[in-house]
């Protein structure tokens, strides 16, 4: 269902991928979608899936992992629908470091409902609301998951398919929140304004300046702009909600146990 040269299938594939690499199972693996276009792929998934209001999918995914922990919780978002309309929702998701995994597409705009400027609008750039340049800083997604308390953050692109599967499974395989984003400017509004007129400009564009974290120190400041870096870029072992909400739910236990009041 999406635009020709739209890298959506490209993580779509990444992800399923990964779901086999891990053995997952449909009946214990649920799903989660936003509004937009990369919400729409739970379209072609035969696990639970439950597509929710815009800007809403990790609230809704909060509520599924909190009454079974058990589930395997993924959550796709747009960076329009995840970061910008429910910028709240992420802070806190990965503050809570609650276990899910957070499969955001970054696509640099409102690819379904126009091509207007989202928050990870680069500065400068052309949109159907910015015709001549977007004033305002775009929001680093990974920058803000790392300092909001995810246990795994990692950037990818569709152009680089087989590493984007890799930290795809890592993000699955990590206990707590885990952000993967996947860096794919919408061929269709946001290329078209912005020099990538065609799907091979766009992929690219993405080959040249998404680099390492190693190729990115040893630029210049004047070189590094536009340039991004791809890899995981921040890993820790803290613990996650459910994990804090047992150990919570054992003191209270203990303290009606010896008759202290709860």
């Amino acid at each position: 269902m999406w635009c020709p040269g739209c890298g959506n299938g490209i993580v779509l594939g990444a992800m399923l991928r990964a779901f086999e690499e891990l053995e997952y199972e449909l009946h214990n693996t649920v799903v989660v979608t936003g509004i937009g276009c990369w919400g729409k792929a739970d379209d072609y998934l035969l696990t639970n899936a439950l597509h929710t209001t815009h800007g809403r999918a990790l609230a809704f995914a909060t509520g599924i992992k909190a009454a079974n922990p058990r589930l395997h919780v993924v959550v796709l978002m747009g960076d329009g629908d995840g970061i910008t309309i429910g910028g709240n929702h992420f802070i806190h998701a990965a503050r809570r470091n609650m276990d899910l995994t957070a499969i955001v597409v970054n696509n640099y705009n409102y690819g379904m409902t126009g091509g207007q400027c989202s928050g990870t609008t680069p500065a400068d750039s052309y949109t159907s609301t910015t015709l001549y340049g977007n004033p305002e800083r775009e929001l680093d997604i990974c920058r803000l998951a790392e300092v909001a308390g995810a246990n795994y953050v990692a950037r990818g692109t569709v152009y680089h398919g087989w590493e984007l599967q890799q930290l795809i499974k890592e993000a699955l395989n990590k206990k707590g929140f885990a952000l993967v984003e996947a860096v794919s400017p919408c061929p269709t509004h946001f290329g078209s304004h912005n020099g990538m007129r065609e799907p091979v400009e766009m992929l690219n564009h993405l080959k040249e300046k998404a680099v390492t974290m190693d190729a990115y120190r040893q630029l210049k400041e004047p070189e590094r702009d536009g340039y991004f870096v791809i890899g995981k870029l921040a890993e820790r072992d803290a613990p996650d909600f459910s994990t804090n909400y047992e150990r919570m739910r054992g003191r209270i236990a203990g303290a009606r146990k010896e008759g202290e009041p709860a």
